[in-house]
């Protein structure tokens, strides 16, 4: 049985919490989930709860704007990552279609003669 703790996704973690942990302040939490940076899920209350992926990212986030980026420019940099990781996952699928074409095809070298053989 896979526990809520166990899924990384889980949002299990309220804002106080979060702030404790990574001692950040509550407002710096409110204000990257304002900017759509971070978008933790919401109870049914209305209360922010974030998982540990969330809270990787508001780590990550903390650094960039230490390092002096601003948040629009942070939201962008996680924005091209969602886009390159799902074009790359879209790549891997083709390459394995393609591979799997070519071994139904009798692993011809792409190019290669049809009658050579």
């Amino acid at each position: 049985m896979r526990l809520p703790a166990d899924d990384e996704h889980a949002a299990l973690f309220t804002v106080g919490q979060v702030a404790d942990m990574l001692h950040v302040r509550q407002a710096f939490l409110r204000r990257i989930d304002e900017h759509q940076v971070v978008s933790p899920q919401r109870s049914a209350g209305g209360q922010r709860r974030y998982s540990r992926h969330e809270i990787g990212r508001v780590q990550e986030v903390a650094a960039m704007m230490d390092e002096g980026m601003t948040l629009p420019a942070i939201r962008r940099i996680i924005e091209l990552r969602a886009a390159l990781a799902e074009i790359t996952a879209e790549r891997d699928e083709l390459a394995a279609r393609l591979a799997a074409l070519g071994e139904r095809r009798g692993d011809r070298a792409p190019g290669g003669d049809p009658g050579a053989a």
